[in-house]
């Protein structure tokens, strides 16, 4: 299992639980994963270039887009908390776990979306940022035009991350703090501020608190 997340810190199930629906062996994906057939090729360039820019903006985290056509599916966000634990990303790069990333997953058929986040990214995002931005893109989801959908989702969560990388640099501890994680080292955090490129979103180093594992 590749460990984004013991738990879903917002809905209270855990890995046993999501095993028990979905199954306990790793999946076998591309970052982008398009298995309901629904974006043209040029969408598909499009898109990969979209999440390629994330990628090179925040050097950490990575960016995973899963669109399917469920038949049926008791819960889109237990599937997404899952995948982004279970998936074996053929196209990942090892110094981006899954811990560090950001997993959009999209149901076709039921019209719906989720989004799922490592621990690591816990500092920066939740509930209410991610609803925000897949509320701003559910217009476009309805009517199908799923590059303009993603292009909002992944505009609104850059700026969340950038707005989080700032409250990083000037109160680290109480950011961290309020996630229920620690800063590593403040003193050599904010020594790679100062020696570092400063157009960079690259954000702090963190580990969980011992009783989070």
């Amino acid at each position: 299992m590749h460990n984004a997340a013991t738990s879903c810190p917002h809905c209270g199930f855990t890995m046993a639980d999501v095993d028990a629906l979905f199954g306990n062996e790793d999946v076998v994906i591309k970052k982008l994963d398009d298995s309901a057939g629904v974006l043209r090729m040029r969408e598909r360039e499009a898109l990969r270039e979209l999440m390629a820019r994330f990628e090179s903006r925040f050097p950490q985290l990575f960016l995973s887009i899963y669109v399917a056509a469920f038949e049926e599916m008791p819960s889109l966000r237990q599937f997404g908390f899952w995948l982004l634990n279970r998936a074996d990303y053929s196209d990942g790069d090892v110094t981006r776990p899954n811990e560090n990333g950001i997993l959009l997953v999209v149901d076709v058929n039921g019209k719906a979306a989720t989004m799922t986040y490592g621990y690591s990214l816990m500092p920066y995002l939740d509930e209410d940022s991610t609803f925000d931005a897949l509320s701003a893109a559910h217009p476009y989801f309805l009517q199908r035009e799923y590059l303009k959908a993603f292009k909002i989702v992944i505009s609104r969560v850059e700026g969340t991350l950038r707005k989080g990388w700032r409250m990083a640099k000037k109160d680290p501890e109480s950011l961290f703090a309020a996630s229920g994680q620690r800063v590593r080292s403040v003193d050599s955090i904010l020594r790679r501020i100062r020696e570092g490129d400063q157009n960079s979103t690259q954000g702090p180093e963190v580990e969980e608190e011992k009783s989070k594992r």
